[in-house]
């Protein structure tokens, strides 16, 4: 009885580890080149209603930062808008990105 216990225990555990291995996790970086800090980066499927990523404290000025996107996007166009809001107040101007090419590095001036 113990045998088989320990048989099914390790067959379960082996189905959550390829289930974990099998969803793909996309990133990209953010670099801000202004001198203002960066407070919200607002993103948009549409151009018109924006969310926002969870960025902490901020992103300094001349600091660059991974973001991961949330599992739930997966489903959404690769093409996005993004826009950054500083301390100031003040937010950039929306610029598209195309999230299927690898190695996507937003900047903001």
């Amino acid at each position: 009885m113990k045998v088989k216990n320990i048989i099914i225990a390790a067959a379960a555990m082996l189905v959550l580890s390829l289930s974990a291995y099998g969803e793909e996790e996309y990133s990209f970086k953010v670099k801000n080149n202004t001198d203002t800090k960066i407070k919200k980066i607002l993103v948009s499927e549409d151009g018109n209603e924006y969310g926002f990523f969870d960025i902490g404290a901020g992103i300094e000025p001349g600091k660059t930062v991974t973001l991961v996107w949330h599992s739930s996007t997966n489903g959404e166009s690769c093409e996005q808008y993004f826009k950054a809001v500083f301390a100031n107040g003040e937010e950039s101007e929306a610029q598209q990105f195309d999230f299927c090419e690898e190695g996507v590095e937003l900047e903001f001036e």
